[in-house]
């Protein structure tokens, strides 16, 4: 694991036999054809996934970038009338190949027939309602004709820290995606309740404390988008992490890597304002492999507390020497100093985290 507490970043550059536009070209080329076939939804979920980060983050492309993409985009209304399950994954990915460059005006046809078929009316979630929203107001269609009902409880969850001081990464993905969506994945600064702040602080906390660059990307990008600056430590720690990514040619079948962390690892770069996507990209099937050595003290903090029962404390100046003694390694010792020292509301968070207030007994 690497060290929390430095303040060196270790930047790794890429070659120059590959330049910026280059790597970014093949690599969007090795997403369009070189992992998975077009019929398997997995292709489009990471297709969809690494357009929107190229067109949310301004990305330059070459001209030719995204021509493996062309033979999805001439076929488009006929996989979204077979496949209208997928349809916030082909409206995902026809507006975003639009806004990067490639000739056409689909993208408003497409959005005017899911509406007509009442597409968004299908969906359970009021993330994926949030989604189907920001997709169709990229055309100037709202499936919810302006109705706050929907802003109000998106509003609702993410203004309760309660649900992020605890390790629960399906909610704190959730969290990142409300402010996605409500931010327009940046365009604009939106209007949050005044709790979202400490939301975030938390879950960055739990993903820092796990060492999960994938969420913590995610957090930081969130954080930034919602008009707020991540503490440098996490950032730090992301850009040590993301140079720390080997790429290379993959063989056989479906790709099974950590590609996700690697891209939103460098949209979190891109936000911050540094160069996204340094490294060199092969042709075909490019395989993205982060670091294998990572293991971060929350487990251990969660394993402890546990064994404590009615000796648990939330007052983490009362705890803190236990919890440093249930730590494993000089690492992770480093990486709980460095979250207290530098992680906003620490004591707040482990007052939740430890969880006294909730202990069940029964009659």
């Amino acid at each position: 694991m690497s060290n929390p507490a430095s303040n060196v970043v270790q930047l790794s550059f890429p070659s120059r036999a590959q330049t910026r536009g280059a790597r970014r070209a093949t690599l969007l080329r090795g997403f369009a054809k070189g992992r998975r076939d077009e019929g398997d939804v997995y292709w489009l979920k990471e297709n969809a996934e690494v357009l929107n980060i190229f067109e949310c983050t301004g990305q330059s492309l070459p001209d030719d970038a995204l021509s493996a993409h062309q033979d999805l985009y001439d076929s488009i209304e006929k996989r979204l009338g077979f496949f209208p399950q997928y349809y916030r994954f082909f409206l995902s990915i026809c507006l975003d190949l639009e806004d990067l460059g490639m000739p056409g005006s689909k993208g408003q046809a497409l959005v005017d027939w899911a509406l007509m078929q009442d597409l968004p009316a299908a969906e359970l979630s009021d993330l994926q309602r949030a989604e189907a929203r920001r997709l169709m107001l990229r055309r100037g269609r709202d499936p919810y004709f302006g109705s706050d009902d929907l802003t109000e409880r998106l509003h609702a969850f993410i203004s309760r820290p309660a649900t992020f001081v605890m390790p629960n990464k399906k909610a704190a993905y959730e969290l990142t995606h409300t402010l996605f969506y409500l931010s327009e994945y940046g365009r604009k600064i939106p209007q949050l309740p005044e709790r979202t702040k400490e939301s975030l602080n938390f879950a960055g906390t739990l993903a820092y404390l796990d060492c999960n660059a994938d969420l913590l990307a995610e957090i930081c990008v969130a954080m930034r988008h919602a008009g707020l600056v991540p503490p440098q430590l996490w950032e730090d720690w992301l850009v040590g992490e993301t140079h720390g990514f080997a790429v290379d040619r993959g063989e056989g079948g479906p790709a099974q890597d950590d590609y996700h962390e690697y891209l939103v690892s460098n949209w979190a770069l891109a936000t911050a304002g540094h160069d996204a996507f340094p490294h060199k990209i092969p042709e075909g099937s490019a395989r993205f492999h982060a670091r294998a050595d990572r293991a971060g003290p929350l487990r251990l903090m969660s394993q402890c507390l546990l064994s404590l029962d009615g000796a648990r404390s939330g007052d983490w100046h009362h705890m803190r020497d236990r919890m440093f003694q249930a730590l494993g390694d000089d690492d992770q010792i480093l990486h709980l100093q460095s979250a207290e020292e530098s992680c906003t509301d620490f004591n707040d968070f482990f007052a939740g985290f430890a969880r006294t207030n909730m202990v069940l007994r029964a009659s």
